[in-house]
């Protein structure tokens, strides 16, 4: 180790630099794609916990108890080596060629999968943040509401579930953090995210110090960047009267 000769432009030059850029845009795609997913599939989840029709709730709770409490890595291998070729053959085909959309090229069968996995993993811890931040919403806001004539949904939609988010927002920002932090394993089926690119750039030059550095030190702009937007984007705190909320 005291002989190893540090050199930073073997990572942030040449070939490992074009290899690292292209890893840090893939994993900002994966990110953003994937919260967007499991924004959708939360509220689809936290919503089937109010119908009235008791089989749609429990679907809701088996849905999250079964993603909550399995881990993301064995998802993700099985909806790409599991469930991936169940698929029809010509769709098959069209994914493994590079899917078109109205002219527009699509990510490839590994990335939609990656994207798939981790929005389905994180819906189920965002929906009971979300369930979470409904329950604090005092019950006489329903009374309200419903003396007002709303039904279930809209009540939810228009008057319950804004505040429910702002009481959820910061445990969820922890869980679209997570989805970063959670992408690298997105290499195990071959997306090329910055992780993988950084092994790639150690494998090439054998200057593992500065490629997982400069990797971590990556991830952490980025995670700052994020959680920055997010509270920028978030509802405002509600705060109760008289209740201290520290500094």
């Amino acid at each position: 180790m005291k002989h190893y000769h540090f050199d930073w432009s073997a990572v942030w030059s040449g070939q490992p630099l074009t290899w690292l850029l292209h890893g840090v845009g893939v994993t900002m795609l994966l990110t953003v794609l994937s919260c967007l997913l499991a924004s959708l599939l939360a509220v689809i989840l936290l919503a089937l916990r109010f119908v009235p029709w008791r089989p749609a709730g429990w679907l809701a709770a088996g849905w999250i108890q079964l993603f909550r409490n399995t881990p993301l890595t064995v998802q993700m291998l099985f909806w790409y080596f599991g469930a991936l070729p169940l698929l029809p053959e010509g769709l098959r085909n069209a994914l493994a060629n590079g899917p078109i959309l109205l002219g527009l090229p699509l990510p490839s069968s590994e990335m939609l999968t990656a994207i798939w996995s981790l929005g389905l993993f994180s819906a189920a811890f965002l929906a009971e943040d979300l369930r979470a931040g409904v329950r604090a919403v005092p019950f006489g806001q329903w009374e309200t509401v419903r003396s007002q004539g709303f039904s279930t949904w809209p009540a939810l939609r228009h008057v319950i579930l804004p505040q429910a988010l702002a009481h959820a927002w910061p445990p969820m920002v922890n869980q679209y953090l997570n989805v970063l932090k959670n992408s690298p394993l997105a290499m195990s089926i071959a997306v090329a995210e910055l992780m993988y690119q950084t092994n790639q750039i150690e494998s090439f030059n054998f200057h593992g110090i500065e490629a997982y550095a400069s990797a971590s030190v990556l991830y952490l702009l980025i995670g700052l960047a994020l959680s920055q937007l997010l509270q920028r984007l978030g509802p405002a705190p509600l705060h109760d009267k008289g209740v201290p909320h520290g500094r």
